[in-house]
């Protein structure tokens, strides 16, 4: 355990703060595995986190789909290979606040954490309205947004009751969207095997032709999309302070979840795009198709009794997504509580379990959650800017590890292709995709940003200097 007393020191010398308050209020119970950990970070990904934006990338990669997310997975490793360089010398539960906190100073470990924070409590908000809305189909006597507040209520409660037992279930619910998914890639494979493809065989990885000669440009424009749906792989290291056996399970678990997520993209994207009876053209001159798109060409190909499954299960699935980002939020809440950057309150521990923090964390998603399920354009609102935090948060993440192993170099000997080549071309890559999000996500990101800003200067006025 001596890494994290060095990780301590070097995060700007601050846990002497916590040595005037009990122990047991700011410590979080060791209880989670690998498999726990991998349970986490799948169920807010979601297994199926494709089927909602296959229409959308078709359309944009004319018909390379199953490409973008080759080339999204791959995009995605540079972020997930700096969270297991940091989790390994500073295996905290502020995730990328401590990572930047120790690579930076404190003002970035700030910053990176208030961004991330807008990407925590708005994506289970995005969720749960995703939850409400399936539920609301099946039983439309009921509005989307109680069913909404129901989803954030049980799963509350889940979380308050501890880690371990949320892990548990959620581990039933990810059992189902498995189940769920493998059902689908049989009885594709069938399908495909008795009747053939409606396109090409290769056309989800080349292009189906419709749009002209396959553009590389249109799969990078598609693919600045696709990397939206791995968001939440990174709520894994939100659990460092309570995985059992070290940080090294939390950096095998990150990479192993990333990989596996890639694996099942591409698998159905790939299976999804040779049964899609409408071309990519046709997708991108009508773009009302494309929400539905996977739901159609499964409806049409296999059958409306999978279509139902894949929507009951994404109904389920969505809630649980949820669950895990907002336990997620909740340990960054706590860690920026304990260091003092937010109230101090939101750091104390019931029998190992942050529920302060929890609690705050479910009541803004709730609040965000409802009156977005009230607004016919609520979904829109709330999709539009989830992205642009959790992707500043990640730059932040990449110049974290090149000041902690080069500059401050912490870390012993530099390896120039670990410490600088890999996190620089990751932040390149974040970067390139804030700058194609939407003009709404960047103004609210950008306006966000402010005020933590504004925030972190009323601190630096307060705050004594630490001590070192």
């Amino acid at each position: 355990m001596a890494e994290t007393g060095t990780a301590a020191d070097g995060a700007g010398g601050e846990h002497h703060e916590h040595q005037e308050h009990p122990e047991h209020e700011h410590r979080l119970k060791r209880s989670l595995g690998f498999r726990d950990l991998v349970v986490y970070g799948l169920l807010f990904i979601a297994p199926m986190a494709p089927v909602g934006v296959f229409g959308t990338l078709d359309a944009k990669s004319h018909g390379a789909v199953a490409l973008v997310y080759v080339i999204a997975t791959v995009a995605m490793a540079f972020t997930a290979f700096s969270y297991a360089q940091m989790v390994r010398v500073v295996p905290q539960a502020g995730s990328v606040f401590a990572y930047a906190r120790a690579g930076l100073g404190n003002g970035a470990g700030f910053v990176a954490g208030w961004m991330a924070m807008l990407d925590y409590v708005l994506i289970p908000a995005v969720a749960y309205l995703f939850s409400g809305i399936a539920m609301e189909a099946l039983v439309p006597e009921v509005s989307r947004w109680v069913w909404t507040a129901i989803a954030v209520v049980v799963t509350t409660a889940l979380n308050l009751w501890g880690v371990r037992a949320a892990a548990r279930v959620g581990f039933l619910v990810l059992a189902m969207e498995i189940v769920v998914l493998l059902v689908f890639l049989v009885a594709a494979v069938v399908v495909l095997a008795r009747d053939g493809a409606e396109r090409g065989w290769l056309s989800p990885l080349s292009g189906d032709g419709t749009q002209g000669a396959f553009a590389l440009s249109a799969v990078v424009g598609a693919v600045s999309v696709a990397v939206l749906s791995y968001l939440g792989f990174d709520a894994i290291a939100a659990f460092a302070e309570e995985v059992t056996g070290g940080s090294a399970k939390v950096a095998r678990a990150l990479l192993f979840c990333l990989a596996l997520a890639g694996v099942l993209f591409v698998a159905q994207t790939y299976l999804v795009a040779l049964l899609e009876p409408v071309s990519s053209a046709q997708l991108a001159a009508e773009p009302e198709q494309q929400g539905s798109a996977f739901y159609d060409a499964v409806d049409s190909s296999v059958g409306t009794w999978l279509h139902d499954l894949v929507a009951v299960s994404k109904a389920i699935g969505a809630a649980f997504a949820a669950l895990a980002g907002q336990a997620a939020a909740g340990r960054l809440i706590f860690a920026m509580g304990r260091d003092r950057r937010l109230p101090e309150v939101l750091s104390r521990t019931y029998s190992g379990v942050p529920r302060v923090a929890l609690l705050v964390s479910a009541v803004i998603t709730m609040g965000a959650a409802v009156w977005a399920a009230r607004r016919d354009d609520g979904l829109d609102h709330l999709v539009s800017v989830v992205d642009v935090g959790a992707l500043t948060a990640f730059t932040l993440l990449h110049a974290s590890v090149v000041g902690w192993f080069a500059v401050r170099r912490r870390g012993g000997p530099v390896s120039w292709w670990r410490h600088v080549l890999v996190p620089v071309l990751g932040a390149a890559i974040t970067v390139a995709v804030i700058v194609e999000a939407s003009h709404t996500a960047q103004v609210v990101g950008a306006i966000w940003l402010a005020v933590g800003l504004v925030v972190l200067a009323v601190q630096a006025r307060r705050r004594p200097p630490a001590a070192t």
